[in-house]
């Protein structure tokens, strides 16, 4: 019985020491790697976010597909590959759900197009988590008659993965 309430009591003082935060605000670093899904194909997506503020994050996304239906026949390098600078408007601390947990919405415009996102991370460690993001575009650089090759990047898109603070 003894030795059950000692493992208890560690378990619980770890647990309070491990306390990881999603957002911190200014000078914070999250490096994010996943998976992106869409139609016609799916790829690597990567991002990292920047703290300019107490929920004001900057940061760089890019996304690179490796499987394209045969749909899409143009297999050049710039229809696969989609770069973008993004604004995070970070909401854990003003919804106060969880201090692991954080909400996203965002604004992101890059060589494809302008467009929006929702994310949401969650962290198990102080360095480590997953999340997910929703992505739309709002304006398409050219937005009529696109060829299929044209769409891979101008739709709704799932990126989930990964997440770590650096």
């Amino acid at each position: 019985m003894k030795k059950n309430l000692i493992v208890f009591v560690l378990v619980v003082l770890s647990v309070s020491f491990a306390n990881s935060q999603a957002f911190v605000g200014k000078g914070d670093n999250k490096f994010q790697v996943g998976a992106n899904l869409q139609d016609n194909g799916s790829g690597i997506n990567v991002s990292y976010d920047f703290g300019v503020g107490e929920n004001i994050s900057l940061g760089l996304s890019s996304t690179y597909l490796l499987g394209v239906n045969d749909v899409v026949l143009d297999d050049a390098f710039d229809t696969r590959f989609d770069l973008r600078a993004r604004f995070n408007a970070n909401l854990g601390n003003v919804i106060n759900v969880d201090p692991n947990f954080d909400i996203y919405p965002g604004l992101s415009i890059g060589l494809k197009n302008f467009g929006g996102h929702l994310g949401a991370r969650y962290f198990f460690t102080e360095g480590f988590g997953i999340y997910t993001e929703f992505n739309t575009p709002f304006a398409k650089y050219k937005s009529e008659n696109l060829t299929a090759a044209e769409t891979l990047h101008n739709q709704f898109t799932v990126n989930l993965g990964a997440v770590f603070n650096l």
